[in-house]
């Protein structure tokens, strides 16, 4: 481990189990509880806890819907977006480049449609949403083995995003005992809709393969229009491949998270009111021949390698970085900035990054997230709202502290302070709006990391 993994903490979430999530969320009278989640979720907190114990049928798609996530990455762009439409399924990252570091899919999922399947009876198989003639489309054999695969990943994906609404729903309502009122689940039901997003966190070999992908399809291009292919092009792509997948029989030490460097997801704040994220699934892939390194073997699912979940949050209480612990097959309910306004800070957002392993190049991260949201007209008063919320994690902390703590200062210079980004008044879609441009705008703070 390096000097700035061991002053990393690990958070060990508050665990909930899904049988008192029903209970405390139906009868509302389980004081000691209620108590316990607002700990968590609180300014005093982490921001976020894990629900355990959640019934088979649930877990089990989110098993499916993971492994699902690096083949659907790694398909060609026009396989990959016949297969997104067929499912009613986007995305909201730039998919044809080869360097990203995730590929994400995503689709709207209604609070209506949700609440009937959460109340119907759970199904032991899930439909086949291709009639006997899509799934013999001209794709070719390996196109419609491909085809089969991923036959059912719009009804897992709604099926699942579904219960993992469910779950934050019932967050929502415990929190509105707590604090007085009902304006958290109202605000959700409110906005009619929520948003789904499949997950696949790029291994260094994921993008690799992708960028050899691309380049075949160029050669073949040049070679169509006479022109040679480029060797020492090739033999230099297959030399990076090799000292990749020889990374993970050098040494597994995990590398931490550097502000900018090593990290599938910088730091931010989510700006809805809660996010419902599965516990992750860790993949491995390794080359079936040794003379041929983009002969890649099945995904082989693999133990988280730092034993932790990559994900990490800042908590101002502690003034400190962590990473969180979680149980297999939890779900992590998160705060947003929405909830922490509209509870008037009783709830705090939570300040988070995916760290990625340093010295796993094979290693690739799957991950399932629903983002819980109030409707876009959801107008926000700040008359209330503690002032101190509205610093930046670097405005807020000691000074003589940060001297000791340099990624705490570097974390607070790319977080726009939520005082430039939200006025009385504002509406959700505002708020938002603002929010992605002082991330990622032509000026944004994060616009070119």
């Amino acid at each position: 481990m390096d000097e700035e993994t061991e002053l990393i903490e690990e958070e060990e979430l508050y665990e909930l189990h899904y049988s008192d999530l029903m209970l405390v969320s139906e009868q509302l009278s389980q004081s000691r509880q209620i108590g316990e989640i607002m700990k968590a979720l609180g300014p005093t907190g982490p921001g976020l806890l894990s629900i355990t114990g959640v019934p088979k049928p649930t877990t089990s798609l989110r098993r499916h819907l993971l492994s699902l996530a690096r083949n659907l990455a790694l398909l060609s762009p026009d396989h990959r977006l016949r297969i997104l439409k067929e499912h009613n399924l986007g995305s909201d990252v730039p998919l044809k480049n080869p360097d990203r570091n995730v590929s994400s899919f995503a689709m709207q999922l209604r609070y209506k449609q949700g609440l009937e399947s959460v109340q119907s009876k759970p199904s032991h198989s899930v439909d086949t949403l291709f009639s006997s003639e899509q799934a013999h489309l001209d794709v070719g054999t390996t196109g419609e083995i491909q085809d089969i695969e991923f036959k059912n990943l719009g009804n897992t994906f709604r099926k699942l995003g579904f219960c993992m609404m469910d779950l934050g729903l019932r967050i929502a309502r415990i929190c509105d005992k707590a604090i007085g009122g009902q304006e958290l689940e109202q605000s959700l039901l409110e906005s009619c809709a929520a948003k789904g997003r499949l997950i696949h966190y790029h291994s260094a070999l994921d993008n690799l393969v992708l960028s050899e992908a691309g380049e075949s399809k160029a050669t073949t291009k040049r070679q169509a229009n006479g022109r040679r292919d480029d060797k020492n092009s090739t033999r230099n792509r297959q030399g990076q491949l090799k000292g990749v997948v020889n990374l993970d029989s050098n040494g597994s030490e995990v590398g931490s998270s550097g502000i900018h460097s090593n990290l599938w997801q910088q730091w931010h704040y989510d700006y809805g009111i809660f996010t419902v994220l599965t516990s992750p699934l860790f993949l491995s892939s390794q080359a079936t021949e040794p003379n041929d390194p983009f002969s890649l073997s099945c995904n082989e699912e693999c133990p988280s390698p730092s034993g932790h979940t990559c994900l990490q949050i800042f908590n101002p209480y502690k003034n400190n970085v962590c990473v969180v612990k979680a149980s297999p097959e939890s779900f992590i309910i998160q705060v947003g900035e929405s909830a922490d306004i509209i509870s008037k800070g009783k709830l705090c957002s939570t300040l988070h990054s995916v760290s990625r392993p340093s010295k796993l190049g094979s290693l690739s991260r799957e991950t399932f997230v629903v983002f819980l949201q109030p409707a876009w007209n959801k107008t926000f008063s700040i008359s209330d709202y503690p002032m101190k919320q509205f610093m930046s994690c670097h405005e807020e902390t000691n000074h003589s502290e940060q001297d000791h703590n340099k990624l705490t200062q570097e974390i607070g210079k790319i977080i726009p302070p939520l005082s430039s980004r939200l006025k009385d008044g504002m509406t959700f879609a505002e708020f938002s709006r603002e929010t992605t441009k002082q991330y990622y705008g032509g000026s944004g703070l994060q616009s070119n990391r």
